[in-house]
């Protein structure tokens, strides 16, 4: 078996010798696939070359403490845009509770795999159900994104509805600011996320529980790649998808009349460290473009198969600031290494045959590759990261999530307090 060094270096091999020509990319997949049931046991924490996926029953990282890396007073850089509120980063927090020391616990690299069996945690062990809604917002009634952009392809340039699914646990108290997860490509993985919220917001283990956050998946204007509205919203290098969510999207789910009935009193935190994002393939992308350009809204950012390549439109006026796309976040301008160090928390994931994996592509849209430079770039930085290379599995694959993302919850929101 290649070991994920040797893979490393034959691909950054394959990279260098292509000389990083900007071959157009290949079109964005997400692949499907269900883990076989069981226990999965957690890895060992703050060390590199531990292992995910191995046996036990679930049980919460278990690593060396450290000292705080994340200073949850601070709104890092990046600034505010104009029309948007822009996040406090109080430590205190709403409500008057206080952000705590995530520790290092479960940060460093790590491998799962070959085999995916899915966290018990993310199936419906019969706990307490929380209430779920659904509607739609039309593009028509956007600031941001209309579906008219001139950068998209004629073909692409339409008007559109786009679904939004919310789901609030049981342990949330009306009244009570809540932290909230958007999850792109909605309503993508909202049921893992349900149901890890409905297991762990109860768990009697304070080492492997979750804050009551409200899940709001975001559906995808449509298309793929360059020149369409997804590719738009998800890979262009701008706060644009950030502000989308927090004035347009958040503020609709406030104002839904089956929302307000049911929750009269709800509101989301001001405070980043309460607000995270979850996304893959492109919409991994979203979550680390969300809290790099908009650090005062968004902290807590988990991606899988993150395309950090260029796949940013050839005609987006963000080309001239950043040419190469998301491939800049960990070289060409090494955003990553070359600018202040943000109150990010970033979970990453590849897989060993992922896109441009087996067969790798030249220039700048090796996802293996990017995603091994960007966990590299972060562990330089000496961010709070976690970084899970999948072995034997392809791009977006299910079973790799539905193997990992209890963990990854877990340790996403390490720090901030749970019910």
């Amino acid at each position: 078996m290649v070991s994920f060094c040797d893979l490393h270096f034959v691909l950054l091999g394959a990279l260098v010798a292509a000389g990083c020509s900007t071959a157009a990319p290949s079109s964005v997949g997400r692949s499907s696939g269900g883990g076989a049931g069981g226990d999965v046991g957690s890895s060992s924490g703050g060390q590199s070359g531990a292992t995910v996926g191995s046996t036990g029953t679930g049980g919460s990282p278990q690593g060396a403490g450290g000292s705080p890396q994340v200073d949850a007073s601070g709104t890092g850089s990046g600034g505010s845009a104009p029309g948007i509120e822009a996040g406090s980063g109080d430590a205190n927090g709403d409500g008057g509770f206080t952000i705590g020391d995530p520790g290092t616990t479960g940060d460093g690299d790590f491998t799962a795999g070959p085999t995916y069996p899915t966290q018990p945690e993310l199936t419906d062990r019969g706990a307490p159900k929380g209430r779920s809604f659904q509607f739609t917002m039309d593009s028509t009634n956007s600031l941001i994104f209309k579906g008219l952009d001139t950068t998209l392809l004629a073909a692409n340039q339409h008007t559109f509805t786009r679904q939004i699914d919310v789901y609030v646990p049981a342990q949330y108290r009306n009244g009570t600011p809540a932290p909230v997860l958007i999850i792109q490509d909605g309503p993508g993985e909202l049921g893992m996320v349900r149901n890890a919220l409905d297991n762990l917001t109860i768990s009697t283990d304070p080492l492997r529980k979750l804050p009551a956050f409200v899940a709001v998946a975001v559906q995808n204007g449509g298309g793929d790649g360059k020149g369409s509205e997804r590719g738009l919203e998800y890979d262009t290098m701008s706060d644009r998808y950030a502000r989308f969510l927090q004035t347009e999207v958040l503020p609709a789910v406030l104002a839904n009349a089956q929302v307000k009935a049911a929750y009269p009193n709800l509101s989301f935190t001001d405070n980043p460290e309460g607000k995270a994002a979850l996304g893959c393939s492109s919409g991994g992308a979203a979550a680390l473009i969300m809290g790099w350009f908009r650090p005062d809204l968004f902290h807590r950012l988990i991606t899988y198969s993150g395309t950090f390549v260029d796949q940013q439109d050839d005609d987006a006026p963000e080309e001239v600031a950043f040419p190469l796309g998301a491939w800049e976040f960990h070289s060409g301008l090494q955003l990553i290494a070359n600018n202040p160090k943000k109150d990010l928390r970033i979970f990453l994931n590849v897989n060993d045959a992922d896109n441009g994996a087996t067969a790798p592509e030249s220039g700048h849209h090796n996802w293996v590759i990017a995603n091994q430079l960007t966990a590299a770039a972060l562990k330089a930085k000496a961010y709070h990261y976690r970084y899970v290379f999948g072995q034997g599995a392809g791009h977006c694959q299910g079973n790799v999530q539905s193997a990992t993302l209890a963990d990854t919850l877990v340790w996403m929101w390490r720090g901030y307090p749970a019910p």
